[in-house]
């Protein structure tokens, strides 16, 4: 955001500084002829509107390709990064046809009720009967791929298999997907099982209104005992910025009429259904707050009831590493029993574990369902998570310094011979400095600090850089922008990939003060 006038006091400060004839020592001179070069260079990209659009958006790859491979020459800077925008929105729209963009399920229900409720008479006499039963009754395997076919067509391949109890079956789904305008799509779905014969359907989404959208889904089932038309109609209607309400029709297949409120922000979601149908008819209510923090932790509640009884569930759900989420739910209800669902979420894939514990409203169960998974949790997190991730970090940061060595040792060898070139130019700072009582940089050190007690086998890693930073101080002021500060005359990167920070001791009308800045927060000095 630097004006032409910034631009050109800077280049003027650093051509004074680095200039060749003002060093008379051989190495000197070498040293100031690069760094001299490397300050004209920069002016003449940045002095120019058009290079400079181009080396904000491309850097120096950019620069040396010329930029023109993608832009034309007469262009100007804002015309130039409409053209970039243009260019990044196909190549993402390419991106996202090329995806068979996945999604799975597997879900695993397990039995274990012979924990708590189990009858001791009936295993008297077996073998091996002093441990508890624990068996998979049953299983859900879902998958789906998408394929563009094009700009507006898109095959979608979707099948399952689930058994329970020794019994079970499958089926396939194809559904060809067309967008037809901005304002709506249609879809026409076919599916065959050995369950159920064969299926044929009609899906179609049109927005009414710029906050109004209606879904219809139209289906014929085929079976032994004939033909099973099916209805489903959903109306939705933004009612404000975080808030949206649903109103539902069904009819064929378990016919019912459901209306909705969710409210989604960005620390809590909220909801409230009311369904009357046949079979089932019910109230739910359910509230997650969301925290602010590193690891995207969700705690959640919800009560449901209705003719078929009343479920009270209550849970949590965590981010462990960056792909992946791990959750546990606990549901406790009558005549359901006591239930846990543990559910991994790791990219477009779903892992899902639903543990029944027992039939009964047993106190014991609903403890052991609530602080197991919070214990096993903490253990894994502190044992194996942490340690895992804390590895991975380590070998992507060894990675980066390995891509990153020559060009730091460069930057090294730059910032060293620039801190060689500035000192005659600090000591007339400093002695212009003292005379008026200004600022004055006692100390400056750049780089990691570690003064966490829990990182303390951390190693700091700093270099000093008061030499450079006084040589910035003008009229008894340093100022630095919203940068890194590795890009700084005499600074490089001691870490990289690394978090740091600028220390500061500094003495201002004779008064020592003491400051300490983030590697990309402005700075000021001296305070007010």
């Amino acid at each position: 955001q630097a004006s032409q006038e910034e631009l050109k006091a800077a280049y003027r400060r650093l051509c004074m500084l680095y200039h060749p004839d003002k060093h008379r020592d051989p190495e000197l001179k070498t040293q100031a002829e690069r760094l001299f070069n490397l300050v004209h260079q920069a002016y003449e990209v940045l002095s120019d509107p058009q290079t400079r659009a181009i080396y904000d958006i491309y850097g120096r790859r950019g620069l040396e390709m010329e930029g023109w491979e993608v832009v034309e020459r007469k262009r100007t800077a804002a015309e130039i990064r409409e053209e970039f925008e243009r260019l990044q929105r196909e190549r993402e729209e390419r991106r996202l046809q090329q995806r068979t963009n996945p999604k799975g399920t597997i879900s695993v229900g397990i039995d274990a009720t012979d924990l708590f409720d189990r009858y001791d008479e009936e295993y008297e006499d077996v073998p091996g009967s002093s441990f508890p039963q624990i068996e998979i009754n049953k299983m859900h395997i879902s998958q789906s791929i998408e394929a563009p076919l094009t700009a507006t067509d898109t095959a979608i391949l979707s099948g399952n298999l689930s058994t329970q109890n020794g019994n079970g079956g499958g089926s396939i789904n194809l559904a060809l997907r067309r967008v037809t305008s901005a304002k709506g799509w249609g879809e026409l779905e076919f599916g065959a099982g050995d369950l159920h014969g064969p299926l044929f359907g009609l899906k179609i989404f049109r927005n009414l209104t710029p906050r109004c959208f209606i879904t219809t889904n139209c289906a014929l089932q085929f079976s032994s005992r004939g033909v099973r038309p099916g209805l489903t109609t959903v109306l939705a209607r933004n009612l404000d910025k975080n808030t949206m309400g649903y109103l539902q029709w069904r009819w064929g297949i378990q016919s019912a009429m459901n209306t909705s409120i969710v409210r989604d922000t960005k620390t809590s979601h909220f909801t409230v259904a009311l369904q009357l149908g046949i079979p089932h008819s019910f109230m739910m209510v359910s509230y997650q707050h969301k925290f602010q923090d590193e690891d995207q932790t969700r705690v959640k509640g919800s009560l449901k009831a209705g003719f078929f009884g009343t479920i009270v569930e209550y849970g949590a759900e965590r981010k462990i590493s960056r792909h992946s989420v791990l959750g546990a739910t606990v549901s406790v209800g009558v005549p359901q029993g006591v239930s846990l669902k543990i559910k991994l979420n790791r990219a477009s894939q779903t892992y899902f574990f639903p543990v029944h514990l027992t039939d009964q409203l047993l106190p014991s169960a609903v403890f052991y369902a609530t602080v197991g998974p919070l214990v096993v949790y903490f253990a894994m997190h502190r044992l194996v998570i942490k340690p895992y991730l804390r590895a991975q970090k380590e070998r992507e940061l060894e990675k980066q310094r390995e891509n990153t060595a020559s060009d730091i040792l460069q930057k090294k060898q730059e910032a060293e011979a620039a801190v060689r070139l500035m000192q005659e130019s600090v000591r007339r700072i400093i002695e212009a400095e003292e005379a008026r009582m200004g600022l004055i940089v006692v100390n400056a050190w750049y780089g990691k600090f570690v003064n966490d007690n829990s990182k303390k086998n951390e190693k700091v890693k700093v270099i000093d850089v008061t030499v450079p930073l006084q040589c910035l101080v003008k009229d008894s002021k340093l100022i630095l922008t919203e940068a890194s500060k590795a890009g700084l005359p005499g600074f490089y990167d001691p870490c990289v990939g690394e978090e740091k920070s600028l220390k500061v001791l500094y003495q201002f009308r004779g008064v020592l003060h003491q400051v300490m800045s983030a590697d990309n927060e402005a700075l000021r000095i001296p305070k007010q």
